[in-house]
């Protein structure tokens, strides 16, 4: 067999391992996002603050996230349908230390909100868990 042959194989194989990485973060990362979603939508605001990354911790303090969610997220009801709609690399925000993010956002279906996106920016920690950095609904 030729040097080509070899050649296009193994880029073949480092291109499918990159992919296949990349993969395996996003989808990581929109897990973990829907497990944290699953604290907010049983109205366990403190534990989502919790399991939330240090970053967000260190700048919303839990009693001051549970008096910004709260109002926020009860009067929607429970929680109906969630899907997610698109995914964004980033390794910059604004604002926030550099690193690794994923923003994801959810098309959400709540009991008295009927059509309403969820955007979880999702950051990896130091120890290769994904955790929620921000969160927005509209």
């Amino acid at each position: 067999m030729s040097k080509l042959f070899f050649s296009t194989l193994l880029f073949c194989m480092i291109a499918s391992i990159s992919i296949f990485a990349a993969e395996t973060k996003e989808t990581k990362s929109i897990e973990a996002a829907k497990a944290w979603l699953t604290l907010l939508d049983s109205g366990k605001y403190a534990e989502s603050w919790d399991a939330a990354a240090e970053y967000f911790r260190n700048v919303v303090k839990k009693e001051k996230w549970e008096e910004l969610v709260s109002p926020i997220r009860k009067p929607l009801g429970k929680m109906l349908s969630r899907e997610i709609d698109k995914t964004s690399y980033a390794t910059e925000l604004p604002g926030a230390p550099d690193g690794e993010y994923y923003i994801l956002t959810f098309k959400t279906s709540f009991e008295n909100k009927k059509s309403s996106v969820e955007t979880v920016t999702m950051m990896l920690e130091k120890d290769g868990t994904w955790k929620a950095s921000g969160y927005f609904i509209k």
